[in-house]
């Protein structure tokens, strides 16, 4: 059984059993305060980007949990190594295994956070349960070749606007990707993103007849 945890913002926690993966750790500073980093319990850490708001607290909680840190090699060599993390890096195109499963890195249009990085997707496979988490990421068309890689059974889009995708492209980007349930994050952590995912759920029924799923943050739903 895995269950995802939604803590507002970008920031989510993959669990199954024992083992746990937490993507962009951002709690210091993300005003949904749903968890301080020192409540978090995790063995890998994934980072998309090295902006502030996505790589977050993973200095910390890699520390404190000796978790394996995994991103791009510049976001790695920039920022985790500093860090004093066990890491390990791929990049775009490359995809990792792990005792959990793996993780295939994608496109993100959006910046790098650091000096000649690449902003990233991820494919991840969890426990068997395949996740797309677009990261910060404009639309671009070749979301809708991601699921040749395998059935997307939930996707994780941005609907903030200003710095990623708004709704309405957000809504265009679900029905390429095809995912059986598109949960909107990146969303209300600031007033200039604000987004509503419930009119994000009604409207991806309504217009594209896919399932949409409003993550309130700090809810944990099974997948």
């Amino acid at each position: 059984m895995v269950e995802l945890t939604y803590y507002g913002h970008s920031t989510f926690m993959l669990k199954a059993g024992k083992t746990a993966l937490v993507v962009d750790p951002f709690f210091t500073g993300n005003t949904w305060q749903i968890a301080q980093a020192d409540d978090i319990r995790c063995d890998y850490i994934f980072v998309s980007h090295g902006h502030d708001d996505h790589y977050g607290d993973s200095g910390c909680i890699g520390k404190a949990n000796d978790a394996l840190f995994i991103s791009t090699p510049e976001v790695v060599k920039e920022l985790a190594e500093k860090d004093g993390l066990r890491s390990d890096y791929l990049h775009l195109g490359g995809k990792a295994d792990y005792p959990f499963g793996c993780i295939r890195l994608v496109p993100a249009f959006h910046g790098s956070g650091v000096a000649g990085g690449h902003a990233a997707g991820a494919l991840i496979n969890f426990f068997g349960k395949n996740i797309y988490y677009a990261g910060d990421t404009a639309f671009f068309s070749d979301m809708g070749l991601l699921n040749r890689f395998g059935p997307i059974d939930y996707a994780l889009l941005p609907i903030g606007d200003r710095f990623t995708m708004g709704m309405d492209d957000a809504l265009l980007a679900a029905s390429y990707v095809k995912a059986s349930v598109t949960i909107p994050v990146h969303y209300g952590t600031w007033p200039i993103i604000e987004s509503d995912p419930l009119e994000f759920a009604d409207r991806l029924y309504k217009e594209y007849g896919q399932e949409g799923l409003h993550v309130k943050p700090g809810m944990k739903i099974i997948l």
